[in-house]
């Protein structure tokens, strides 16, 4: 079995990337299908599951490097969203139990996996192509439902300072430490569609050496 986990910057493509891998290599992909099942298991609605995940059981709780991820979850004040963090942990160990080759993007895979030896990729950019990408999204929405530049970059800076606290929580690492992850992929000046063709062969040759 062939584990890939794409950990990534908000709005820096690493969905698309991770999508384009799966074709390529012609693996399972696991992204939002995961939040979906999790939704379809409980009876609640995939966006409300979304939002509880998103925002984690320990928001409010202060970093500390010797709590363990156990710990972090035991005192945090968010009851459904704890729950859910631990029901979506067991479905990414169903999914490495299941024994198929598989990308899975997001979800701090990369850590919940760490005994399975995954590809670790990490997809970055900087902020205007970044803002760019998020902008062009927005125009495929209905005018009414388009967020302007400053509420974007909001929402970049909010999720990226949710994701370095959630990775520092989990690892006990900072998040500019390179060391946990095999591949880091800057997508500034190439489409997700070019680098996943490098990423596939990369991880091939990754998986032979090991």
């Amino acid at each position: 079995m062939k584990i890939i986990t794409v950990s990534r910057q908000f709005g820096s493509g690493g969905r698309e990337l991770g999508k384009r891998l799966s074709d390529l290599l012609g693996w399972d992909y696991y992204d939002r299908e995961i939040i979906t099942s999790l939704a379809e298991q409980q009876g609640l609605d995939p966006e409300y599951v979304r939002h509880l995940l998103a925002t984690h059981g320990w928001q409010q709780y202060q970093l500390t490097y010797r709590h363990s991820f156990q710990q972090v979850l035991a005192h945090s004040h968010s009851w459904n969203g704890t729950e859910l963090l631990l029901r979506q942990k067991e479905m990414i160990r169903k999914i490495a139990e299941a024994g198929n080759n598989c990308i899975i993007v997001g979800r701090d895979a990369d850590v919940l996996l760490q005994e399975e030896h995954p590809f670790r990729v990490y997809v970055c950019a900087e902020l205007s192509a970044r803002l760019a990408r998020c902008m062009a999204h927005e125009e495929r929405k209905e005018p009414s439902e388009r967020l302007d530049e400053k509420e974007i970059l909001r929402n970049i800076r909010r999720i990226d300072k949710r994701r370095i606290h959630t990775r520092e929580v989990l690892t006990g690492r900072k998040n500019t430490d390179g060391s946990s992850f095999d591949l880091t992929v800057n997508t500034t000046f190439r489409t997700p569609k070019i680098l996943s063709e490098a990423v596939a062969e990369f991880a091939a040759h990754w998986f032979d050496a090991r």
